[in-house]
């Protein structure tokens, strides 16, 4: 808010000493300015987590699909049980 008219409260003079009022929201703002600084950071985190989880479970698809194949490949054509010779021959 560096605009003065659009400042919450009237401006101190120089040498003047600050009301209640304006400790009060001074306050108040350094402590959202705090909160938000916080939450940039999570949300940057939350954000990188994401990003993480996301490859992990590209790559994971990726092996669950060469598993499919390699199980597809290593299983024999039908072939019927009358044309297996049981155990005894």
């Amino acid at each position: 808010m560096s605009n003065p008219a659009m400042s919450l409260t009237p401006a101190s003079h120089p040498g003047t000493p600050a009301s209640p009022l304006d400790t009060q929201v001074d306050h108040r703002l350094t402590e959202l300015e705090i909160k938000a600084a916080f939450t940039e950071d999570l949300l940057e985190e939350l954000n990188r987590t994401i990003v993480r989880q996301q490859q992990q479970i590209d790559m994971l698809v990726r092996e669950l699909l060469q598993l499919r194949e390699q199980a597809d490949a290593s299983q024999p054509a039908f072939r019927s049980l009358r044309d297996e010779l049981p155990p005894h021959y």
